[in-house]
């Protein structure tokens, strides 16, 4: 059953204005038919039912994601700002909390904690490539000392 708890900015809704709603994972998976389709994705809760003719990439896109979590697929496609500021309209509550653990137990990662590992994209190239400059450098030298 869906629990409505509102405890200061913390428990309202996107817009600041109305308490959230909290629902369970199992909950969410029940509304996965053409007549209801529900979606998570970062952990809130969209009701996209009246969406679903009028979503650009079609129906059936929506309809394999419907009463799952539709984070990774929502940013695979690279919505644009556009999607993303329409997705509000349908917002209809917050994942539990409770729910929003992985199969390991461990909690999802936020955004601060996903962006810790970040530097790992950019410094590991940035090292090969110096390193293969020295190398480079170093056997183009002795090859002509030679």
């Amino acid at each position: 059953m869906a629990a409505k708890e509102a405890s200061g900015g913390e428990g309202l809704g996107p817009g600041g204005d109305k308490p959230v709603t909290y629902y369970r994972l199992s909950e969410v998976a029940k509304r996965n038919s053409a007549k209801e389709i529900w979606l998570v994705i970062h952990g809130r809760v969209y009701d996209i039912t009246r969406f679903l003719n009028e979503h650009p990439g079609g129906e059936e896109v929506l309809l394999e994601q419907a009463g799952a979590d539709a984070s990774e697929s929502f940013e695979d496609v690279g919505h644009s700002l556009d999607a993303r500021e329409m997705l509000k309209q349908y917002y209809i509550g917050d994942v539990h909390p409770s729910d929003l653990k992985t199969e390991s137990g461990k909690k999802e990662p936020s955004k601060s904690d996903a962006c810790q590992s970040c530097w790992s994209y950019w410094i590991f190239p940035i090292i090969g490539a110096v390193l293969l400059g020295f190398l480079y450098r170093y056997f183009t030298s002795e090859s002509r000392s030679s």
